[in-house]
């Protein structure tokens, strides 16, 4: 079955309310999930730089190998920042925090922008205030226990959070999923309305008659609706009523 532009906007015409009724259900559903339903997630983040700072080494002498090779470095901070060995001591000596080794872990990220010796090291909490804490006493231990784990001090932290900072949650963004709501629902709508048109075998029309039998109609028995069979049917009732009279008087 070939189908034309202006079947394919038939179609969609004819069901335009279910299409409607789809898209606008979900887009509202996802709207009203995303502020009412979802707990907001605040992110706070710490640079770390990688540079050597002991007393021997100036920062005149630094050379193009050396910047190199703490760039190289950074790969292995960031598998050595969520081992046992920093997560256990953040545990230690930061009680107040109330997680484990392995919530720690879970809740970290670490990134770096290519060719650049700063890494930045992420937490994500439903509170922020929280979140900064937590981010702030992982960076501070990463950097203590670094020269003991690689014998080389070449880590300090850059810039830590900012418990003060008024942030704005990071997820749910109601607009973002409202907007890949409406989108994907809309599709669904649509592959619907071809499906239920493709399985819909029904003939209703000259057109239908003449596609899928492919012989011309010759003629049609309209469907009357309830209010014009009734009409009718008094019509034909006045009729006869007349033709007796008119029998009656002869």
């Amino acid at each position: 079955m070939e189908f034309e532009l202006k079947d394919y906007i038939r179609i969609l015409r004819k069901r335009i309310w279910l299409i409607t009724a789809f898209v606008v259900v979900v887009s509202m559903f996802t709207a009203m999930a995303s502020y009412l339903w979802l707990t907001p997630v605040y992110q706070a983040s710490t640079k770390l730089i990688v540079n050597k700072t002991n007393e021997n080494v100036a920062v005149a002498q630094l050379d193009i190998n050396t910047v190199n090779m703490n760039i190289r470095l950074i790969d292995t901070y960031k598998e050595i920042i969520k081992t046992p060995a920093i997560m256990d001591k953040v545990v230690k000596e930061h009680p107040e925090l109330g997680l484990t080794s392995a919530q720690l872990t879970s809740q970290v990220s670490v990134s770096s922008v290519n060719n650049t010796q700063v890494m930045t090291v992420s937490v994500q909490d439903p509170s922020y205030r929280k979140a900064t804490e937590i981010v702030n006493a992982i960076s501070l231990v990463f950097v203590q226990e670094i020269p003991q784990i690689m014998k080389v001090d070449n880590v300090s932290l850059l810039a830590p959070a900012d418990p003060n900072k008024a942030a704005a949650p990071i997820k749910p963004r109601p607009a973002l999923n409202t907007a890949i709501a409406f989108i994907v629902s809309l599709m669904i709508a649509v592959g619907i309305t071809f499906l239920l048109e493709y399985l819909d075998d029904t003939i209703r029309s000259e057109e239908d008659v003449q596609q899928h039998l492919g012989i011309p109609t010759i003629a049609m028995i309209p469907r009357l609706k309830d209010e014009e069979t009734k009409s009718y049917a008094t019509n034909v009732t006045v009729i006869r009523g007349g033709e007796k009279n008119v029998k009656a008087h002869s």
